[in-house]
């Protein structure tokens, strides 16, 4: 071979990423390891390092050959059987056959527990002794969350032969405990190892070097010995990556994986005894997406949705923090009573928060923001997993003093900029959301709570005092009645997705319509009254309506007639009507447009409605279909609801090519299983369901402001007024007859409010305008608020 030969073909083909299908997930508990794997289709595919949001792999798997015409492939031409070597340790066995019956490859992968090295215990057997297979590992580095911007060489390390690769501050190092017959590394698509072995049956072709590009590195194996240890490893350098890989070899496959086992099996034993088939793989899963280097720091999904179809354009994927998704995973490890998880991540939350309040839609593990929407779901969650926290004794009242001045920045956010939501919980769509104002109202009176605590009474009042006005206001925002929908199911109205509208009642809405993401041209095109989503179930989750409550059944039964859908391992649930984000109607993957799927959470979500319901025997329905959707314990994001397409990969009922697995929905699981244990709701906020099920509060204000408010005021009602400066208000209830001028009161933390009582009992019409004291002028314009005896 010639020294520093350069593969020709630089840079190789666009990179890609690979299936987000995952059926293994891998990660030592000890703190020495900075490595995360994950398996699919019967190798391994992507890694991660130093950190969870870091991915380093696109797939690693093997070739075979007889030198000649036989060419079979480890990921496509066999049979995969995978298992776990002890119930939910997340170390793996794979078993793969040839299906010409030629070989079989056995594989057991852990990660070294003092070592960023991923390691196989390989036993390869071919069947037939006269006739002679050859063969050959594939590595393809995607370093740093690229693809298309990696180096990489053959070299050795102290007598060591490796294979070399690095990005940027990341390098990694690729040693087997057997001898390298050949080595190569290429361009992806124009000089890779793949492509010589599939023309010549071996590698004819030998570089030493690929630069600056989408690259493989391909090696033969010497197969003389039958078992053999391959590690990749990796770290700040190619010669601490080196280290790692030769020192992991040579402290023995053996010793790694039994201390790898123990440690895991310490931690399950910490846990309750739940007997349900996914309890203990599920808790493995919350506790591998937790980020060792940031505590409390939880992304979404090892993964990339459709990820063979995404590049270097998509670093993320999901292998991000969404805090939505993070305070989830909270319940989850306070449904596994792991007070300490819980503790980090509330933590985590606080030192993330936005210098307003807010939180990023979504974020790197060091907090810097990704995707740059709003949700005020995401806003209000935190705030109620801090008073949970403090509940629940999962953080001292010291700590709950020094995160009060952040949780009061969150609620002020809220109050100011609430309960209108400029993207809901699906990331999509802007307006009054049932889901999203669920969550606030709750999160207001938990904020409430911790003003109290700290001895903050008057903020606490007007906490509460804005959450009933909310709570009110619920049904005039998005309950319609008597449209089409309605009288085709039977039933006096429903909840609706979302109201766009700040001055449109749901019952006004009429024909409007709203044209939905995730479709071409105005193929989203819905009309908003029509506009089902489950997400209306929240209103029971969080304690703000009761489970029969006739409205609610209503909704449930319009659900279930336009998205419930039924597979072969259970019931389970579209987002909503009319949904855009997920496969294409003949199983391509999502391109940005699309057709949604069903999602397993939603499935655990009903299933804690039943119990709310009292309805133990379907939530346990739901929980069986939960388990039954999952990939080797995995739980997918969305699951394929038409019939079985086997060239893609799509069976009815099963995993869809969209995020696996998703860490909510094991939450979800998790949560389920302990509410059926407690035979209720184990996590339903106290403070709502005796304020508004058991004591039926009502406001006694009607809020009106600028960006979103009333326009009707019930007679014997309070007309609270909120601006974000200091103002006089002049107002009359008689058409200017009489005139009243009220000064705002300044709340002190940017809200001013001017409370209007009609003192005319004939009044119809408030009519009011401002005087700014500050700019020293006046609005120019008149506003009115409707007064009835509703």
């Amino acid at each position: 071979m010639s020294q520093n030969l350069e593969a020709p073909g630089k840079p190789g083909i666009d990179a890609r990423w690979t299936s987000s299908t995952k059926s293994g997930i891998g990660k030592a508990l000890n703190p020495a390891s900075d490595v995360t794997f994950t398996l699919s289709h019967g190798i391994l595919n992507e890694a991660y390092y130093p950190r969870e949001d870091i991915a380093c792999l696109r797939d690693m798997g093997f070739v075979v050959t007889d030198g000649h015409e036989f060419f079979s492939e480890e990921k496509r031409d066999t049979e995969h059987l995978i298992e776990t070597l002890k119930d939910g340790i997340p170390a793996y066995r794979i078993v793969n056959t040839d299906r010409f019956q030629k070989y079989q490859i056995t594989k057991e992968v852990i990660v070294d527990p003092f070592r960023n090295t991923i390691l196989q215990h390989i036993v390869f057997e071919q069947k037939d002794p006269n006739l002679p297979l050859r063969l050959f590992a594939l590595l393809a580095p995607h370093l740093n969350n690229e693809g298309g911007n990696n180096t990489a060489w053959l070299g050795n390390y102290k007598g060591v032969e490796m294979f070399f690769a690095e990005n940027g501050d990341i390098a990694l190092a690729m040693a087997c405990s057997s001898k390298w017959v050949k080595r190569t590394v290429g361009y992806v698509g124009t000089s890779d190892g793949w492509r010589d072995i599939r023309q010549h049956g071996e590698l004819k072709y030998q570089y030493d070097t690929a630069t600056k590009g989408n690259v493989a590195c391909t090696g033969e194996i010497d197969v003389t010995e039958k078992e053999f240890v391959l590690a990749i490893s990796f770290g700040r350098t190619h010669i601490e990556a080196a280290n790692h890989a030769r020192a992991s070899i040579l402290n023995g496959f053996d010793t790694a994986k039994k201390r790898y086992i123990q440690e895991w099996q310490i931690w399950q034993n910490t846990l309750p005894k739940i007997s349900a088939k996914n309890f203990k793989m599920s808790a493995a899963i919350l506790r591998m997406h937790e980020a060792k280097n940031f505590p409390g720091g939880i992304i979404a999904s090892l993964s990339i949705p459709w990820g063979g179809t995404k590049g270097d354009s998509d670093k993320s994927g999901y292998h991000v923090v969404w805090p939505r998704d993070l305070v989830e995973t909270a319940g989850g490890f306070n449904a596994l009573e792991t007070k300490a998880d819980v503790s980090r991540i509330v933590n985590y939350l606080m030192s993330t928060q936005n210098a307003d309040g807010s939180w990023p839609q979504n974020m790197w593990l060091q907090g810097e923001p990704n995707w740059t929407g709003l949700q005020m779901d995401q806003i209000a969650l935190p705030i109620l997993e801090i008073l949970k926290g403090y509940l629940r004794n999962t953080m001292s009242k010291s700590r709950q003093k020094r995160y009060w001045p952040l949780a009061k920045k969150a609620i002020i956010f809220l109050l100011v900029n609430g309960p209108y939501t400029d993207q809901d919980r699906w990331e999509e769509e802007s307006g009054f959301s049932p889901f999203t104002m669920a969550t606030e109202i709750a999160a207001l009176l938990a904020g409430a709570e911790l003003a109290d605590l700290n001895d903050e009474k008057d903020f606490a009042n007007y906490c509460r005092e804005t959450a009933d006005c909310w709570n009110d206001t619920i049904e005039h925002r998005t309950y319609v009645t008597g449209t089409p929908l309605a009288k085709k199911h039977g039933v006096d109205g429903y909840y609706i997705r979302i109201n766009p509208f700040s001055d449109i009642a749901a019952s006004e809405l009429g024909d409007r319509t709203i044209n939905l993401k995730n479709h071409h041209g105005d193929h989203g095109k819905t009309k908003i009254n029509e506009l089902i989503s489950v997400d209306a179930l929240a209103l029971v989750r969080f304690g703000l309506r009761d489970a029969k409550d006739s409205k609610i059944v209503n909704t449930l039964k319009v659900i279930d007639k336009e998205l419930k859908v039924d597979t072969p391992n259970g019931e389970c649930w579209y987002r909503y009507n009319n949904d855009g984000y997920g496969e294409q109607e003949n199983g391509d993957p999502y391109n940005g447009t699309g057709k949604g799927r069903a999602w397993p959470l939603l499935t655990g979500e009903r299933g804690h409605y039943e119990i709310a319901a009292g309805n133990l025997e379907k939530a346990n329905k739901c929980l069986v279909a939960m388990e039954a959707f999952a990939n080797h314990g995995l739980i997918p994001e969305q699951v394929w609801d038409e019939n079985n397409i086997p060239k893609k990969g799509l069976y009815r009922g099963e995993h869809t090519g969209s995020a696996m697995p998703l860490t909510w929905a094991h939450a979800e699981y998790i949560k389920l299983c302990i509410s059926i244990d407690y035979k209720k709701i184990f996590d339903m906020p106290n403070n709502t369901c005796e304020r508004y099920l058991k004591n039926k509060k009502k406001s006694n204000t009607v809020i009106w402001r600028f960006d979103n408010g009333t326009m009707i005021l019930p007679k014997e009602k309070i007309l609270r007024i909120e601006t974000l400066a200091e103002c006089t208000v002049l107002w009359t209830d008689d058409n200017w007859e009489t005139t009243y001028n009220v000064v705002s009161k300044d709340l002190t933390f940017g809200l001013f409010v001017t409370d209007i009582k009609p003192k005319n009992e004939k009044a119809t019409t408030i009519l009011f305008t401002f005087y700014w004291n500050q700019a020293n002028k006046w609005e120019g314009e008149n506003y009115s608020v409707t007064v009835t005896n509703d």
